[in-house]
């Protein structure tokens, strides 16, 4: 199950320096066989096996999917390796992150020749490098039955996560580690401003638990993961109730048994880009076409329950019937994020680590 990631791309990429907007020619088979192509991603990327299949049947292009742990951690990989890449295509680095890979010099400039079917506000994100793929927002996830049962209101805002109520109920991810982890701590920045390392004195005094990365805390320490955690309230996704409906054995629930908290919510942008020194570079550009397709958008909803970032694509029924999107979703703003993050996850780390 994959609850993701948030997204973006650039639509006028192509009067920018050093950035192709020309198609990518399909990669052709050579006499030897394929051309295999290497997509660095995080753990919870999933696509159906026809849909890559078929790609890989048209293109003469075997992919090989390379997983890299938390998105956090896949960035820190690139970053590592940057002009000497592992891979030749990156998958899931997201608008919290893309900075710190820019300056590290990890990717090739190459904007797909489908930009312009991107939604236009994901557009101008992709800074004339990267390929928008999809987007979604980081929300606290409430497990409503274990509220229910006991009688407890659920809490509607970050300020009540601190109370003496929701004591050891809420679980997050480590910033430096995770993606959803950082867009948590991102959320709470854009929200108390200079104020932010008191809310997380509050919280760590409440008790709030830490884990490396959005599988360990959903599907490991949420009461509603299909675990054994303990934790009623986790860092997630606002398309993570629906997989729920999706997943559930027959007869399915008419409803989620959780729901998103939508304040306090942080929107992300998930990019894919060509891995500078890609031993395929041709065909790696092929396949952030690919991600862009109008086949592979429309699987991005059930697989990765996150939104296409195509504005043509339909979204399935669990999407328009169970999905809370945040009307004023928090943001910080890219350059803000480079001058800042390292020092924010460190003074974060002293803080609730210590």
């Amino acid at each position: 199950m994959r609850f993701v990631n948030a997204l973006g791309v650039l639509v006028v990429a192509a009067v920018l320096a050093g950035c192709s907007s020309t198609p990518a020619e399909p990669a052709p088979a050579s006499s030897s066989g394929p051309v295999t192509v290497r997509l660095l991603t995080h753990d919870s990327f999933v696509l159906s096996d026809s849909v890559i299949a078929e790609f890989e049947a048209s293109s003469g292009i075997d992919l090989e999917i390379v997983p890299g742990g938390d998105a956090g951690e896949v960035v820190n990989r690139a970053v590592l390796s940057a002009g000497k890449p592992e891979a030749d295509v990156l998958f899931g680095i997201d608008s919290t992150l893309l900075t710190r890979a820019l300056d590290a010099g990890v990717f090739d400039p190459y904007v797909s020749a489908e930009a312009g079917q991107i939604r236009p506000e994901l557009a101008d994100l992709g800074e004339g490098v990267v390929t928008a793929i999809d987007d979604g927002d980081v929300c606290i996830n409430v497990d409503d039955g274990w509220f229910s049962d006991r009688g407890i209101p659920a809490p509607t805002t970050l300020d009540d996560l601190t109370k003496a109520d929701y004591r050891g109920l809420l679980v997050v991810q480590n910033p430096a580690t995770s993606s959803p982890g950082l867009a948590f701590l991102l959320a709470t920045i854009a929200r108390y401003g200079d104020g932010w390392p008191a809310y997380w004195e509050a919280l760590r005094a409440n008790d709030v638990r830490v884990v490396n990365g959005w599988s360990e805390a959903y599907l490991g320490e949420f009461t509603a993961g299909g675990g054994e955690g303990d934790r009623p309230l986790v860092v997630s996704y606002s398309t993570s109730p629906p997989a729920e409906i999706v997943y559930a054995a027959d007869p399915k629930p008419e409803k989620p048994s959780t729901s998103t908290m939508t304040d306090g919510c942080y929107r992300q942008v998930e990019f894919a880009g060509v891995l500078a020194g890609s031993a395929q570079p041709q065909a790696a550009r092929t396949v952030v076409d690919w991600l862009l397709s109008p086949q592979v958008q429309a699987d991005i909803p059930l697989s990765m329950f996150v939104f296409p970032a195509r504005q043509d694509v339909a979204l399935p029924d669990v999407f328009t019937r169970f999905v809370t999107r945040p009307s004023a979703p928090l943001e910080i703003p890219a350059g803000e994020i480079a001058a800042g993050r390292e020092a924010w996850i460190e003074q974060w780390n002293e803080i609730v680590l210590r």
